[in-house]
């Protein structure tokens, strides 16, 4: 059974998965979990949280002094979060546009649009799912950049509040082109079919670093050391295959400390061209 969704306390360390806890998906998180907390408990970290926590948002999650282990977007790393969160490692999934610790977004358009290229999209409605997100913001914004010359190039500009509710969006008509991570496009094409066959990839945005997994700055070394040595073992674990083939994981990475700034060079290429905000 699926634990019932709680919020966070300052009383007790708190893990949460929030990023891919797509509908159907829950099991396979909770399941990672209880891998991942048998052995932290093993290796002698204290105040394991038995469920994770669902239900809070996330930018509130990132900044609970007792968080133990939660995904980040990229961009927040790197830009509020900054001596916030410590990263802890780096997924690497099994999805198309993801190669290593890379992925990227697709950029999408409803089934029967006429467009060819995203320059095809100029004076359309534009859909993000956060306007601090790096997949549906950052990749996006430095895609349109080359074209917009420093000039607007949307009619409008949504905020949808998640990838899935982008893509509903844009198969609705209720916006035209939008952003998505290319690993929720991959469950969605496993899990929400009918949605993900309304809608086609008009094109790629550049590779950024996927979503990193972070842990309070206040957590201290050994604790570190202790999570990045139970997902080494969750990714070795042949027990949990189905687990990871659920989740799209096919392990997981170190990244070195300045790893992420790759997000804010992208951020500064759209600036560079005149496009600092998307629009």
């Amino acid at each position: 059974m699926i634990a019932a969704a709680r919020a966070p306390t300052s009383a007790a360390r708190i893990a949460a998965l929030p990023m891919y806890d797509l509908p159907g998906l829950e099991p396979a998180n909770d399941a990672l979990w209880r891998a991942l907390a048998r052995r932290l408990i093993a290796a002698g970290v204290e105040d394991v949280p038995e469920q994770l926590t669902r239900g809070a948002s996330p930018t509130a999650l990132w900044r609970e002094p007792h968080l133990l282990l939660a995904q980040s977007c990229g961009y927040p790393l790197v830009t509020s979060l900054r001596g916030v969160v410590k990263v802890v490692a780096t997924p690497r999934y099994r999805a198309s546009g993801c190669r290593g610790v890379f992925s990227r977004s697709a950029i999408v358009v409803r089934l029967d649009h006429s467009a060819q290229t995203l320059a095809d999209m100029r004076g359309s409605r534009c859909v993000i799912n956060e306007p601090t997100s790096n997949s549906g913001m950052n990749l996006l914004r430095a895609a349109i950049a080359p074209l917009a010359a420093g000039q607007r190039f949307f009619r409008a500009v949504f905020v949808s509040g998640s990838h899935r509710e982008s893509l509903r969006m844009v198969a609705a008509g209720e916006g035209d082109v939008a952003a998505i991570d290319c690993v929720t496009l991959e469950h969605l094409q496993r899990r929400d079919m009918g949605l993900a066959a309304a809608v086609r990839v008009l094109c790629w945005t550049v590779p950024s670093h996927s979503l990193p997994l972070v842990t309070s700055s206040d957590t201290d070394d050994a604790t570190i050391a202790a999570l990045r040595a139970a997902l080494a073992d969750v990714t070795a674990d042949p027990s949990l295959a189905s687990v990871r083939d659920a989740l799209l994981i096919a392990g997981f990475d170190v990244p070195g400390e300045t790893a992420y700034d790759c997000v804010l060079e992208i951020e500064r290429c759209a600036i560079r061209l005149g496009y600092p905000q998307i629009c």
